[in-house]
């Protein structure tokens, strides 16, 4: 008997930032978090469980996966299977228009897909707080992707207790993300390893602390869709995390020339009266938020900064969900 199902889900932006674990096994967050999906951009996974045993295949946009890519998605399968009780093996085939360790979420789309095709065709009936909290153990940043919207990961004491649920769905504020992408080359040091490199920061404990109130000045900036208000939690939070970056045992810089360029033109052009902000995860490209009216404006502007080799745009997107098999 074949078990086959897809689903999509799309990355996410973080405003309050996901930097360093509890416990990496579990990925359970050393602070809570809030993001917004990026409703243009997605990844599709259509997931085949098979009865006979043997080692699983990853197929990415086409082309087969091997090694820790593949090692990755099958030791997040082994999740779905002890949860089934299922012990086949399983064909994952995945496509995405997200670059792929850039610093653009390129695992939270992913793994959360492949969460909800997984549990759909082993037929397990999960709901979207459990579906989010299966997506985490592949990709901390996955579990936002599952609810849509604007999303606040709880962080928890226990793996029940860190989910991410939905604080207004996409419709409630037209915000609109426009990245100025500078490097396109994956990076050398990934996310998962700077997790674990964030607690050796002399400044990771005292951002985790006041993380909190951030989501919760966050959160009400979202509520009240008080643009200026979200402007200034948003850049003080991703420099605040890129200073734990830079600040570990070994340092890590993600930043290049051209991000620097990026981040000056947008701090000049909020002076000049455009409605705009940056934020960054972990990478080089820079996300700059605005209002929707604003969007083109934003883009036309970018694409003029020296380094930016283009531009991408989006507005907030929906959850994590199942789509027909193709």
């Amino acid at each position: 008997m074949t078990r086959r199902a897809t689903a999509q889900a799309h990355p996410n932006i973080a405003f309050i930032k996901y930097w360093g674990n509890r416990d990496d096994r579990l990925r359970l967050p050393a602070n809570p978090s809030l993001s917004m999906n990026l409703g243009a951009l997605r990844t599709v996974a259509t997931v085949t469980f098979l009865e006979e045993e043997g080692p699983d295949a990853l197929i990415l946009n086409g082309i087969r996966v091997e090694g820790p890519a593949r090692d990755r998605v099958e030791a997040f399968l082994d999740h779905v299977r002890e949860m089934a009780g299922f012990r086949g093996k399983a064909v994952v085939e995945s496509r995405t228009d997200i670059p792929a360790g850039v610093g653009l979420a390129s695992s939270a789309a992913a793994f959360a897909a492949l969460a909800v095709a997984a549990a759909a065709a082993l037929g397990l009936d999960l709901s979207e707080r459990e579906l989010s909290i299966l997506a985490r153990l592949g990709s901390g940043s996955a579990c936002r992707s599952v609810p849509p919207g604007f999303v606040e990961w709880v962080a928890g004491d226990r793996h029940e207790d860190s989910y991410a649920y939905s604080i207004a769905p996409p419709e409630h504020w037209a915000l609109w993300d426009v990245i100025a992408i500078v490097s396109e080359q994956h990076k050398a040091v990934s996310s998962s390893e700077g997790h674990r490199r964030a607690a050796t920061s002399p400044l990771h404990a005292l951002r985790v602390a006041t993380a909190p109130e951030r989501v919760a000045r966050c959160r009400e900036a979202i509520r009240r869709r008080d643009f200026e208000s979200l402007a200034e939690i948003v850049e003080t939070d991703a420099i605040w995390m890129h200073a734990v970056m830079m600040t570990s045992r070994p340092p890590l810089f993600y930043w290049e020339p051209a991000t620097i360029t990026v981040l000056q033109a947008v701090r000049r052009w909020r002076d000049e009266g455009l409605p705009v902000a940056f934020t960054l995860d972990a990478g080089p490209n820079v996300h700059v938020l605005c209002p929707r009216e604003a969007a083109d404006e934003v883009a036309r502007r970018l694409e003029q900064v020296p380094g930016v080799q283009r531009v991408l745009t989006s507005g907030p997107g929906g959850g994590a969900c199942r789509i027909p098999d193709s």
